[in-house]
C-alpha cells in the first residue's frame, strides 16, 4: 500500500525529539504533514528540528514538560495558532527504569506515572478543543507493559495499562464529535533508548531478537507505518484499538522475554 497523503495535515507529538516518536515524526513530515515535536530538552529538541526541516521546512518544535499541562496547552494553541486545527495528536513521551518493586521510591513510581499516564492525559485533554472536528484522531504510544505484566517494571505495568483504558474511554466519550483515539504498542525496537534501558550484558539484544516469532527487531519505521495507516482515511472505522506492532514478541511470554533482557 503506497503512504497516504498528508499535505495541509497539521501533527502534533509528544515526546517527539528522540527514538520511535521522532521516527514517527519523520514519516508524517516525509508524507506532507506540518509536524510539530514537543521535548523537555530544548538543546535535542532544536537539533531534532533541524533534521526534520531537512525534510519539511515546516517542521516546529516546542519545549515542554508533559507534566506540566499550563506549559504543554500553551504549545498546543501556539501550533494551532500557526497552522489551523490539529489533524493528529501522538502522545509518546514516556519515562523507564529498571528497578524491584520493593526497593522502587515512591518518587519513583510516581515519575513514571505523572510523564506516561498523567502526561497523555494532559496532551489528549489540552489538544481537545483544538482538534478537527469532524476528522481529528489520537494515537497514544503504550508499551508490551500494557499487557504483559514484567518483573523490575512494575512503574511502566501501571502507567501503560492506564493509557490503553485512557484511550478507550476517549473513544468512548469523543466518538460523537469524529474523533478517533487509539494505541500502539511497540515491541522492541533497535536503536531506542527504552531497549539500551531495558537490556544487559553481552548478547543481550540478540537474545531479545529470538524472543520474536518473526526473528528480527522491529525499527522506528515499522510503527510509523502503523501510525500513518491509523491516522489516514482508511483507518475511519477504527477507534478504541490498543494494536501490538511487535512481531509476536507478546505472544511468548514474560518471564522469557525478562530472561532474555536481562541475560539469564
Amino acid at each position: 500500500m503506497s503512504t497516504p497523503d498528508y499535505s495541509n495535515r497539521n501533527v502534533f507529538i509528544t515526546g517527539g525529539s528522540s527514538g520511535i516518536n521522532f521516527g514517527i515524526a519523520k514519516a508524517f513530515a516525509q508524507a506532507g504533514a506540518r509536524v510539530a515535536i514537543n521535548g523537555r530538552d530544548p538543546e535535542k529538541l532544536s537539533a531534532a528540528v533541524a533534521e526534520l526541516r531537512e525534510i519539511s521546512p515546516h517542521a516546529l518544535g516546542f519545549a515542554a514538560d508533559v507534566r506540566d499541562y499550563a506549559a504543554l496547552e500553551i504549545a498546543l494553541v501556539e501550533f494551532s495558532k500557526t497552522v489551523g486545527p490539529i489533524d493528529l495528536l501522538i502522545c509518546g513521551a514516556a519515562g523507564n527504569f529498571v528497578a524491584q518493586a520493593a526497593d522502587l521510591s515512591p518518587n519513583g513510581f510516581k515519575s513514571v506515572v505523572d510523564i506516561d499516564l498523567i502526561g497523555t492525559f494532559h496532551a489528549c485533554r489540552a489538544a481537545h478543543r483544538l482538534l478537527r472536528k469532524p476528522g481529528a484522531s489520537i494515537i497514544n504510544i503504550s508499551a508490551p507493559q500494557s499487557i504483559i505484566p514484567f518483573a523490575l517494571q512494575v512503574h511502566v505495568c501501571a502507567a501503560k495499562a492506564g493509557v490503553d483504558m485512557l484511550t478507550r474511554t476517549l473513544a468512548i466519550e469523543w466518538g460523537a464529535e469524529g474523533i478517533r483515539v487509539n494505541s500502539i504498542i511497540p515491541g522492541p525496537i533497535e536503536g531506542t533508548e527504552g531497549m539500551k534501558r531495558l537490556t544487559s550484558g553481552a548478547g543481550a539484544l540478540d537474545r531479545v531478537r529470538r524472543t520474536v516469532p518473526l526473528n528480527r527487531l522491529g525499527k522506528p519505521q515499522d510503527i510509523a507505518n502503523l501510525a500513518l495507516f491509523l491516522a489516514s482515511d482508511a483507518a475511519s472505522y477504527i477507534t478504541g484499538a490498543v494494536i501490538p506492532c511487535d512481531g509476536g514478541h507478546a505472544l511468548v511470554g514474560s518471564g522469557m522475554i525478562m530472561q532474555a533482557a536481562m541475560g539469564g
